[in-house]
């Protein structure tokens, strides 16, 4: 099975001519290239995790302003179980643009023309986005983390565990990474017509609501903070949408006028 452009029989696309067979073949295939991708990725942060980890001390280290920022561990597994987590996460963001890009040849084909035209951007920006969440959250957590580990006072020294200082650690990253394909998502929606501006700007009092309650959701802690950290960009992502909006429908005007 090729990506050339979709034949047609009747009205009926090729993709809409393949048995169900052919079907799961091909998405079995798909499915297990991504799988290669997101192992490769696994073994490539397996391995580089100590040159990794060094990384990722620099926002304790510069909370604490301390030399000797260690992590503990509280269980002999846990050194082995931190080091594979890690190596699964970066696995996953290193897996993301084969992912877009295997589902990307997996509805290619039966896709229309102009459906393809308007698809492809999104398929580019995705993987572009998330990097820049992933960037955003290296710039903003140690800023973060500073005032998090100072709000119990002097009297409490922060000794964090490896575990939850990774988890937290990589989950604020997948998190600001997820949130920033919110542009995205709103965008393609108001190019399909499904909203408007209009509707959104009415919208804009419940978004606010959604946006926090989901970045309680998807932030690995419970404080405000944090919360704040992740909500923010999101309800700016969200104005962004709804101009994004407006100039798809002014665009839209100017065609059909």
């Amino acid at each position: 099975m090729t990506d050339a452009a979709p034949a047609t029989d009747g009205g009926l696309r090729r993709r809409d001519l393949m048995p169900l067979a052919d079907h799961l073949r091909e998405l079995r295939r798909r499915i297990v290239r991504v799988a290669l991708a997101l192992a490769l990725g696994s073994a490539v942060g397996y391995a580089a995790f100590p040159p990794l980890l060094e990384l990722l001390l620099r926002p304790y280290c510069t909370a604490t302003g301390a030399g000797g920022c260690e992590l503990i561990v509280l269980s002999p597994l846990d050194p082995f179980f931190v080091r594979l987590r890690s190596a699964v996460v970066l696995g996953l963001v290193l897996g993301v643009p084969v992912l877009l890009h295997q589902a990307w040849r997996f509805v290619r084909p039966g896709l229309e023309r102009r459906e393809r035209r308007i698809i492809r951007p999104f398929v580019v920006l995705s993987p572009l986005l998330f990097a820049g969440g992933i960037a955003f959250a290296a710039w903003v957590i140690p800023r973060g983390l500073r005032i998090l580990l100072e709000l119990g006072g002097t009297a409490i020294a922060p000794m964090l565990g490896a575990r939850e200082y990774l988890a937290f650690l990589l989950g604020m990253g997948l998190a600001f990474g997820v949130v920033f394909q919110l542009p995205l998502v709103l965008s393609m929606l108001a190019l399909t017509g499904v909203v408007t501006a209009g509707g959104m700007r009415r919208f804009r009092r419940y978004a606010i609501v959604g946006n926090v309650v989901l970045a309680a959701v998807i932030t690995p802690t419970g404080d405000a903070v944090t919360l704040l950290l992740v909500a923010a960009p999101m309800l700016g992502f969200y104005e962004l949408a709804i101009l994004l909006a407006r100039l798809l429908e002014r665009s839209r005007r100017r065609r059909t006028s």
